[in-house]
Formats: structure tokens, C-alpha cells, sequence
């Protein structure tokens, strides 16, 4: 499915309270900079004209600062999902298999009922290159199984309520779970297909009523009420879940 390049460190070393530091040799940086981001080990740019030496003497002198910063990466880190060799995670139809490699690449592949991303051996699991391109791998699983399955039970729906609409499409949407337009055509994150079942049918009914009231007036709540009793419940359900993968 994809391809990305993961750059090779010229140096790595554990600092105590920091963690391990990359340094990365760049023709183009002029000066030497420190670098640090969620899912990854602290970056060291070291420009052609210094040494090793010089950076890492560079990165010692700014440990106060470097600790303070860690902190706040790790605050951040705590709140979203790790994917790692201990990690069991699959979706309706594939499961996530992590494979490190002899490559200078990650590779995604999702076939088969697997979702394998393939990645460099001396490469940390936890880069935020390769936690990207996992939940990358992730999001297509849930596109095909979304596409297989959402616009089967829209056409289920709009015949068994007697709902008429133009189009359907399955889109990699985190604004919304759903949308119709003037012209009833629906659109569905596909997202959806993480939903519970029931929740799942109350975004696509609530999509199908907008084909015949293009607001949320009295109306349509009292049309969308006969085809689900149950719709406040749920509209306050489905106000628990989210797109984004923590």
C-alpha cells in the first residue's frame, strides 16, 4: 500500500532522565539544533562543519532544558495510544501485525485480514514515523471494511423506512460522522464502522431523515423519532466516540 523512508541516525546514546538521543548529519542545517516530538527519540542536527563531539557537548550544556521539555512530551504521549510488539489490536476483519525488517523503508500492507507494517530492524517501534504509518494502515482497514459494509446497510435502511436519497460515499472524514446534501447525497466517515451497531444505524437514519428535512426542526426530529424512539439515548450515546485514533 505505501512506502515511507525512515532516516538512518548517525549516532545514538541514552542520557539518564532524557532518554535516547539521535544525531543526524544534514548538509543543509547551519547550525546544531535539539529536536524534540511525541512518539520519538530526541533529534540532534548536526550541521557538516561540526563534529559529533561537538553536538553532543552541545546537548549536555542544555539538560535543564532538555528534562523540562521531556516532561511535557511525555505528558503528551500519555494520552494517546502506544502501538507496540505487546499491542493486540484489530478491527472488524484485520488484524495489526507489526514486522520489523531488513529494510531501509516502512512498508503498509493491508490484505488478507492483516494489517502489517513493516519497518527497519534498528528502528524504534515507538518512532513517531512508524507510530504514523500504523495508524495510517489502521484507517485503511476501517476504509475498506466501511465501504464494504456502510452503503449495503444505508440501502437496507432506506427501503425498510421507505427513504429515498441520490448517492452514497465512504469518506476518511474527522469533522463529522455523516452529512446529506440539497441533493440527498449522503456521505459516511468511515469511522462509522467503529461505532456499535445501533449507533451505526442511528448516524445513517439520521442522514436519511435530512432527504426530507433539511434541518433540525421539529419536524425532523419527530420524523427521525418515528423511525428510532430511542434517538435522543443515542444522539447522546454517540457524543462519547471520536474519529482520531488515541
Amino acid at each position: 500500500m505505501d512506502s515511507q523512508q525512515l532516516k538512518l541516525y548517525e549516532k545514538k546514546l541514552f542520557i539518564d532522565g532524557i532518554g535516547d538521543i539521535e544525531f543526524y548529519r544534514s548538509i543543509k542545517a547551519k547550525s546544531i539544533s535539539i529536536q524534540v516530538k511525541p512518539f520519538a527519540s530526541v533529534k540532534v542536527t548536526v550541521p557538516q562543519r561540526a563534529s559529533i563531539d561537538d553536538a553532543e557537548r552541545f546537548l549536555r550544556s542544555k539538560q535543564a532544558w532538555l528534562k523540562k521539555t521531556i516532561a511535557k512530551k511525555n505528558k503528551t504521549e500519555h494520552n494517546f495510544t502506544v502501538f507496540d510488539f505487546t499491542t493486540e489490536f484489530s478491527t472488524i476483519e484485520h488484524k495489526l501485525v507489526l514486522q520489523p525488517e531488513a529494510r531501509n523503508n516502512i512498508n503498509i500492507l493491508v490484505k488478507d485480514g492483516i494489517i502489517k507494517v513493516a519497518f527497519p530492524m534498528n528502528a524504534d517501534v515507538k518512532h513517531k514515523l512508524v507510530q504514523q504509518c500504523i495508524r495510517k494502515g489502521i484507517e485503511e482497514a476501517w476504509r475498506i471494511e466501511a465501504r464494504k459494509y456502510l452503503p449495503e446497510r444505508l440501502q437496507m435502511l432506506a427501503n425498510k423506512f421507505g427513504f429515498k436519497y441520490k448517492s452514497v460515499s465512504v469518506k476518511n472524514t474527522k469533522s463529522r460522522w455523516g452529512s446529506c446534501s440539497p441533493e440527498n447525497d449522503i456521505a459516511l466517515s468511515i469511522h462509522c464502522i467503529r461505532l456499535p451497531q445501533n449507533l451505526i444505524d442511528y448516524i445513517i437514519l439520521h442522514e436519511l431523515v435530512h432527504t426530507i428535512h433539511k434541518n433540525h426542526s421539529t419536524r425532523y426530529h419527530n420524523e427521525l423519532a418515528r423511525v428510532l424512539p430511542n434517538e435522543k439515548e443515542l444522539s447522546k450515546e454517540v457524543g462519547k466516540y471520536h474519529t482520531k485514533i488515541y
